[in-house]
């Protein structure tokens, strides 16, 4: 039976206004993420299994999973050491990818404290001095920007601190600090520990799959305790701490008569100032005079998530919306930072009128037109970027438009010091809520999309379920776009909550699913869940606290999932890492853990299963404390 372009985008996606554009993208010949998986069937086994080894000009090595005796590559590394090799790597790499992010904002805060930038200011001084005082800077006398030049120092020289421990670990239960202590994975600094991640995985390093995967956990550690939480806090010293925004998401939110500009990536430092620079009288005159209404604005990814938390922009999408969004032919610009963009953008928007504008010096995609991006001349950067978005209105062919209808309405902006300004100011509601099984338990869902699933599909279904079950979900990063998307993230979701979460939503006026950010904002959960362990005296590995990445593809999500282990939280991966090729690995991971931190990985592709596997292990939670 032939299918039809439109059963075939509801096969790609669960999203309406996806499905629309997809459709299109279909009828118009352009290829996206969905044509490009197709074409690569079948994948590598090998590669699926983590058999395959590229790691010296020996090879490439692979091990065949079948082989009646222990095989070995060129160099006698087994299946076990290349597994925990590979996978290590890609944590590296995730680590590296979140951290050095921070970087990038702390020193944007150093250079804005000294007065070296274009358009930044230190917007949140509560937090900033909140957060001297935990590094032990004195504020006595110091103005704001003295203080900020101090305090950003001390923590980018954590980087490569030569101390040995990281300020924000104090974060953390005294238990469980003890607890990676004694089991030698306490973060010494933010890059010692991923360049010793890639010492270990050089050939003839590391042999020990147990000792690779055990530096991993701290290389892990050194990113959600690390350099993530340092993105998190600086931005919100710079951009101003999240708090509850109304605004829209999907497609819908592109506008037919309007220059539209879709920001996409991870930084907000870009996109703030191109969020100034498209309010300017200057720009929506010109883009009057180009024949627009005005300007729009659109997130993409987390770049989006970072806007939406403290401006309330409207997101189009999340990652496999990147493509759709040039296929409504409405799009003028796509500016990219870095992180999560296809390098086959460029190549769509070649069958459009759009132009992708790269900004990082670090992030080329070639057939983009780059407009390198410098906090010193920050705003003439930004204008630059909004001029030549306006540049293209004029060009664009409006009988190939199509704009599906109907945005929907959420609610985010819910960082750690909103959730607290909810509650009274403590966690003690929440607590007395989960003791009372009004709430039964907390689930953390993050991550991605893949192409490997049905698009948010995985995603809406275990929220769905939870929340009915009474489980109160926090998240970030795409998994938070594709629920409010959904319909999940406004306070009338509360109906489909189970009595208990819907009595506490009404109570509070908040959604049963909380957004608390961009994807390097998963450190915003840590901090709450470290919370509720101190203020309860127990480790953060006795909370009925479960995490989950339903539909992951990411290096950085595997150090999210690793952090949140190391930490002592359970985290349900929805598609199996390239593991399976070791059982040693396998069994470590999703068994072995346990007696050493507490926690374990679990693969559970069936959302519905997924949902009922975070129930039962929070019940189990909830039985050992006594409550």
């Amino acid at each position: 039976m032939k299918v039809t372009m439109k059963e075939m985008a509801q096969k790609r996606s669960i999203d309406r206004t996806a499905q629309v554009v997809i459709a299109k993208g279909l009828k118009e010949g352009v290829e996206t993420a969905w044509e490009r998986l197709e074409a690569q069937q079948p994948q590598c086994g090998y590669g699926q299994l983590g058999l395959c080894c590229t790691n010296c000009n020996m090879g490439p090595c692979r091990i065949d999973p079948f082989g009646e005796e222990p095989q070995k590559g060129v160099c006698g590394a087994t299946a076990d050491t290349i597994v925990a090799r590979n996978l290590v790597r890609m944590l590296a790499t995730g680590a590296a990818a979140h951290s050095d992010h921070g970087r990038e904002v702390l020193e944007v805060l150093y250079e804005t404290a000294k007065g070296r930038t274009q358009g930044y200011q230190i917007t949140d001084v509560e937090k900033l001095k909140n957060l001297a005082t935990e590094y032990d800077v004195s504020d006595q006398d110091k103005s704001d920007e003295a203080l900020a030049e101090e305090l950003a120092l001390k923590i980018l020289e954590e980087y490569g601190t030569v101390k040995n421990n990281l300020q924000f670990v104090q974060r953390a239960p005294e238990k469980r600090q003890t607890l990676w202590k004694s089991i030698g994975i306490l973060p010494r600094s933010v890059d010692r520990e991923i360049v010793e991640t890639m010492h270990r995985v050089h050939m003839g390093v590391d042999q020990d799959y147990i000792n690779i995967l055990t530096h991993g956990l701290r290389t892990a550690l050194s990113d959600g305790w690390g350099g993530s939480m340092m993105a998190t806090e600086a931005s919100d010293i710079l951009f101003g701490t999240p708090k509850p925004f109304a605004s829209t998401v999907n497609l819908a939110v592109l506008k037919e008569d309007m220059v539209n500009i879709v920001l996409h990536g991870h930084n907000p430092v870009l996109s703030e100032m191109v969020v100034k620079a498209a309010s300017e009288d200057d720009a929506i005159q010109k883009a009057k005079a180009a024949g627009a209404g005005g300007i729009n604005l659109a997130g993409m990814c987390c770049t989006g998530n970072e806007l939406l938390m403290r401006r309330g922009i409207p997101i189009a999408g999340n990652m496999l919306c990147q493509e759709l969004a040039i296929i409504t032919g409405a799009v003028e610009a796509m500016v990219v930072d870095y992180q999560c963009i296809f390098p086959a953008v460029v190549d769509v928007a070649n069958c459009y009128h759009t132009t992708v504008i790269s900004t990082a010096a670090k992030a080329r995609f070639p057939g983009a037109t780059h407009m390198e991006f410098q906090p010193e001349n920050a705003m003439d950067n930004a204008r630059a970027i909004v001029a030549k978005a306006i540049e293209n209105f004029p060009k664009r062919d409006r009988n190939r438009v199509c704009i599906p209808d109907g945005p929907a309405k959420w609610m985010a902006g819910f960082s750690v010091e909103a959730l607290l300004d909810a509650l009274g100011g403590t966690v003690n509601p929440l607590i007395e809520a989960i003791k009372s099984k009004q709430i039964r338990g907390v689930a953390g869902i993050v991550g991605c999309n893949n192409p490997r699933v049905q698009h948010d599909s995985a995603h809406v279904n275990i929220m769905e379920r939870l929340i009915a079950n009474n489980v109160l979900v926090v998240g970030t990063g795409c998994a938070m776009i594709a629920a409010g998307k959904a319909g999940l993230m406004v306070p009338e979701a509360a109906e489909k909550a189970g009595d208990g979460l819907r009595a506490v939503c009404q109570s509070l006026g908040v959604p049963p699913v909380l957004h608390m950010g961009s994807c390097v904002d998963c450190s915003r959960i840590l901090v709450l869940v470290a919370a509720l362990a101190k203020t309860l005296g127990v480790d953060m590995s006795d909370l009925p606290v479960v995490g989950s990445a339903p539909e992951w593809y990411s290096e950085k999500a595997v150090s999210i999932g690793s952090y949140f282990v190391a930490s002592g939280v359970p985290v349900h991966l929805g598609l199996p890492p390239r593991i399976l090729g070791s059982n040693a690995v396998t069994t470590l991971l999703t068994q072995g853990l346990q007696d050493v931190v507490g926690a374990t990985f679990f693969v559970e592709i069936d959302p519905v299963k997924a949902a009922d596997k975070i129930i039962a292990i929070i019940d189990e939670k909830r039985k050992a404390l006594g409550i």
